[in-house]
């Protein structure tokens, strides 16, 4: 389940880790956790939670027994554990550094998780990502440079954003980078 799909997955298992948690709860937490990379949807998420269902990567526990029940309602909320199979799969997921943790879709979900993840993880997907967007910016810079007397001044301002975004995260990349070796460096003369 990698791709867009495998990045949902390593939210609902790293959310679940931290406690289990029905639905509503998990799709609540998913979208103020990584909202401003991406919201999701009960659409997404279900299927998502089903195929883990399947996998046995975690399971349905009822929240409440019957007997507490209130009459009138029918189910109780589903509560969603992770189990050790999907304990497993979680630190898999947070182990892989390749390209897919460091594109747009990824790179939030997994830093969302970096307190989870190795330091030689973690830094082999912030070099990863910091060298995405430096590639980025070569582009974004030849275009406006072949465009700059072609275009109105409302796209070249648009364009001039967008540099300015790129420029400003892989400014932020580079201050966590010199972190992690830092806190590595410290680490290794312990």
């Amino acid at each position: 389940m990698r791709g867009k799909g495998g990045e949902l997955e390593l939210a609902v298992l790293g959310l679940l880790h931290e406690s289990p948690m029905h639905g509503y709860e998990l799709r609540k937490r998913l979208n103020a956790l990584l909202g401003m990379f991406r919201a999701f949807s009960y659409g997404s998420l279900y299927p998502c939670l089903k195929q883990l269902l399947a996998q046995r990567l975690i399971i349905e526990d009822d929240q409440e027994p019957a007997a507490v029940r209130p009459a009138a309602t029918r189910r109780s909320k589903i509560v969603y554990k992770l189990t050790a199979e999907g304990k497993e799969r979680l630190q898999e997921l947070l182990s892989e550094a390749g390209p897919a943790s460091w594109e747009d879709e990824g790179f939030g979900v997994h830093f969302a998780f970096f307190a989870h993840t190795r330091a030689d993880v973690r830094l082999r997907i912030l070099e990863g990502r910091r060298s995405r967007l430096e590639e980025r910016l070569e582009g974004v810079r030849a275009a406006l440079a072949r465009t700059r007397e072609r275009v109105d001044n409302y796209t070249l301002e648009l364009q001039q954003h967008g540099l300015e975004s790129v420029e400003r995260e892989v400014r932020w990349l580079n201050e966590l980078i010199g972190r992690e070796r830092a806190q590595q460096q410290e680490e290794e003369n312990r």
